[in-house]
């Protein structure tokens, strides 16, 4: 396996890439050109002072994913666009979302640590209903993000252009776990994550229209949930259809072994006609389906875990 793709050994074996949607506080999106190195933050076009708040976040208890973006269609000159999006707590579709446009990318550090401690973010009135799509192409990172993921961006700025949705921004964006789901993206504001995208699937994904069973093999959860909370959520997707995704949600977890193999979960949920639905399962990982997978330098390092269902129960509240 030595200089091969460990993304093409995911779709070979099959992995289900479920549960691995990464549960943030905040998501920060930083406008950043090209190129970016390994570590991100070390590259070239990042100041100092931004690259000491990176780090000073990491002592912290709040959960922050640093990433930069970019585009160059969208970039105004002399500007520089700050996403930071903050998960809320109860009933939820997604996270809240502030955007500021700074005269220099020197302004972010101090915009983004006021944010993020003082949880005093601007207002941000979206008239459009913008989604921000991020596909990681951070190829100095990993190599599938660079084989995968720069030709997925470059098609899916064309499928939004054919399709005419204005309210859509597509950008690259730095490394965010599961380069083997190369091309893997972030939908924002609802923060759910996809693997394996191909022009199909990402169509139906944008317009929420078609069959949803490509869900099972591109769906890596949403970030507002924990893991084991996210394979259930999937459950719903394809018992309820595409109208789920306007559904609030919140979750309990009943019930958990220390080893995370026996979860009990349970979502509630209030639909679009305002009633309120609760839905209980064991999510449990199947030990005969554990699996051990290479890096794209062919040595095993990941101990994949993979789940099923059992147990469920819906209840409708009247």
């Amino acid at each position: 396996m030595s200089n091969s793709f460990c993304a093409l050994e995911s779709r070979d074996v099959g992995e289900d890439p479920i549960a691995n949607a990464y549960n943030f506080d905040f998501f920060v999106m930083i406008e950043c050109p090209t190129p970016w190195i390994n570590e991100t933050f070390n590259s070239k076009q990042v100041p100092d002072n931004l690259r000491n708040i990176v780090k000073e976040f990491a002592e912290y208890e709040i959960a922050v994913e640093f990433l930069l973006i970019y585009n160059q269609e969208l970039k105004q000159p002399d500007k520089t666009k700050v996403l930071i999006f903050h998960k809320p707590t109860g009933f939820a579709q997604g996270y809240s979302k502030s955007e500021f446009l700074l005269s220099d990318i020197n302004e972010a550090a101090p915009i983004v640590k006021k944010c993020l401690l003082e949880k005093e973010l601007d207002t941000y009135i979206d008239e459009f209903n913008t989604r921000d799509i991020f596909i990681c192409t951070h190829g100095s990172r990993d190599q599938c993000c660079a084989k995968f993921g720069n030709p997925f961006y470059r098609q899916a700025k064309n499928i939004v252009k054919d399709l005419g949705m204005n309210n859509v921004r597509i950008w690259q964006c730095t490394h965010f776990g599961g380069h083997r789901f190369a091309p893997t993206a972030i939908d924002f504001p609802e923060a759910r994550y996809y693997a394996r995208l191909d022009s199909e699937s990402f169509t139906s994904i944008l317009t929420r229209t078609g069959n949803l069973e490509f869900i099972q093999h591109t769906y890596r959860g949403w970030a507002i949930l924990p893991e084991a909370a996210q394979v259930l959520e999937r459950e719903m997707i394809l018992m309820y259809g595409w109208q789920w995704l306007s559904y609030k949600v919140d979750y309990q977890i009943i019930q958990q072994s220390e080893n995370g193999e026996f979860n009990r979960i349970k979502l509630n949920f209030i639909k679009s006609d305002g009633n309120l639905v609760s839905v209980k399962a064991d999510v449990l990982v199947n030990k005969g389906k554990t699996l051990y997978l290479s890096d794209c330098q062919g040595e095993i390092v990941e101990t994949i875990p993979q789940f099923y269902i059992e147990n469920l129960l819906v209840d409708v509240h009247e």
